[in-house]
């Protein structure tokens, strides 16, 4: 096709609309509010290619601290695929990351994305996986249970190997929070699905009667529920209450790898939050 006049730029709040219709497209979960917190957690990280004043692809990278940024929402309306936009707005984000000297930088690759990440030398670190329960979609999101997010912040640390207190911060103001000793669980709306995570404990035991609790809190809902396989606890629980597996995801990283407990992870935060 012709390449309209294009332009790379930042992304703001006026884009949110167009953004969800753009991953909408690509049959993704987020909502506007997931774009928007992006927006405000990153606002000079969320890139877009403009072409003819039509937003047409988009890519994000939300930087905690030094040691670990997380590139997501890679995504391009399908009338523009394979014109290097995808490839562009990636550089871009590194080129990003690389001026804020992050140590490491990871994401969540389709099995699309994997050769153009691997281009730019990500490596294959682990498989995440989505795993669905189906039900009505739209169900009534519950208000926030307590705000955990303090309590979190250290346990999420140890286990993610990063600081995301800014981001746990925020999802709690739009999420239903469970926690007990050594355990959280974060569950909030989602475009198709209600969507579980995240979530870190040091024991099923601990953790299993706060996953029944979000469920049963929405128990017509459609759930979505973003885990890492090797960690067989959360697999045993996610066939227990009903979910099946729907698709696999590589997790991949460039530069230093990370220091963390994936057996604490039951599940992610998202595959554009890590």
């Amino acid at each position: 096709m012709e390449i309209a006049s294009t332009q790379l730029r930042t992304l703001n709040a006026g884009d949110v609309e167009a953004a969800v219709e753009l991953s909408s497209l690509a049959g993704w979960n987020q909502t506007a509010e997931d774009w928007q917190m992006l927006v405000d957690l990153a606002p000079d990280g969320c890139f877009a290619v403009e072409a003819a004043g039509e937003l047409v692809s988009t890519t994000t990278i939300v930087c905690y601290g030094k040691r670990l940024a997380w590139i997501g929402m890679v995504l391009t309306r399908p009338e523009y695929r394979g014109l290097g936009f995808a490839q562009q707005l990636l550089a871009h984000a590194l080129d990003y990351a690389d001026m804020r000297g992050v140590e490491t930088v990871k994401l969540d690759a389709t099995e699309f994305g994997q050769p153009l990440y691997a281009k730019f030398g990500f490596l294959p670190e682990q498989t995440v996986e989505r795993w669905v329960r189906p039900g009505t979609a739209n169900s009534p999101s519950p208000g926030n249970c307590l705000d955990g997010s303090e309590f979190a912040c250290e346990l999420d640390s140890h286990a993610f190997g990063a600081d995301r207190s800014t981001l746990l911060k925020r999802l709690a103001r739009r999420s239903r929070v469970h926690a007990d000793s050594g355990t959280f669980l974060f569950a909030r709306a989602g475009r198709n699905f209600r969507y579980l995570g995240p979530s870190i404990s040091t024991s099923i035991e601990t953790i299993r009667p706060l996953f029944i609790r979000a469920i049963d809190e929405s128990a017509d809902a459609a759930w979505a529920w973003d885990l890492l396989p090797k960690n067989r606890p959360p697999v045993a629980l996610a066939l227990e209450l009903g979910f099946s597996r729907q698709r696999l995801l590589t997790r991949m990283f460039r530069g230093k790898q990370l220091t963390r407990r994936d057996d604490m992870v039951y599940a992610i935060a998202g595959f554009e939050l890590g």
